[in-house]
């Protein structure tokens, strides 16, 4: 069987924007995308600033430790394999490429985003990481979906903790198949 798929957005679980722009949280490093990548994910092209990116490579080795496919869900889509994934110390990883869907909000207030990775799943079991699930993307996932899934949510002000590491693996845990007792 495989494993679960883990879908990674970048900005909120991994970049935690949404902290005081002023003070850099503990274990981050500072990652300044030029102006020629950042303006297709702000969806602003007069931004003329680098995009500020902040980013603990300490959760790479965490998120290699997780019994999980990684795969990118993140408007920087393939991208992240060259700014995110040498800060982090991930291998380059599959992404969903979200097509037309990508931004585009849907009439029934369900997150651009659910649908996509829906088909990309196929039924397998996965976990998504990401900081704009809401309780309509929990029951898309639960009426269109085959299999097991878990939306978690991370504070785009802290990023991805010691908790939220817990949570993912617990869920994978709950996937295995019981052992036969001897």
């Amino acid at each position: 069987m495989k494993r679960p798929l883990l879908f990674l957005d970048v900005d909120g679980p991994l970049n935690p924007y949404a902290a005081k722009p002023e003070r850099r949280p503990a274990g981050y490093t500072t990652l300044r995308v030029p102006h020629e990548i950042s303006k297709d994910y702000v969806g602003i092209s007069l931004r003329r600033r680098p995009l500020r990116v902040w980013l603990n490579p300490a959760h790479g080795r965490a998120l290699l430790q997780l019994d999980y496919e990684l795969c990118w869900a993140t408007t920087w889509m393939g991208d992240a394999n060259r700014w995110i994934a040498p800060v982090l110390g991930l291998p380059e990883l599959p992404f969903v490429d979200f097509g037309d869907a990508l931004l585009q909000e849907r009439p029934d207030g369900v997150h651009w985003k659910t649908g996509p990775l829906v088909d990309y799943a196929e039924g397998r079991p996965f976990a998504w990481v990401d900081d704009e699930q809401s309780t309509l993307d929990e029951a898309h996932v639960a009426a269109h979906h085959r299999g097991p899934g878990l939306l978690h949510h991370v504070n785009p002000r802290i990023g991805l903790g010691e908790d939220d590491f817990q949570r993912l693996a617990e869920f994978s845990r709950s996937l295995e198949p019981p052992r036969a007792s001897s």
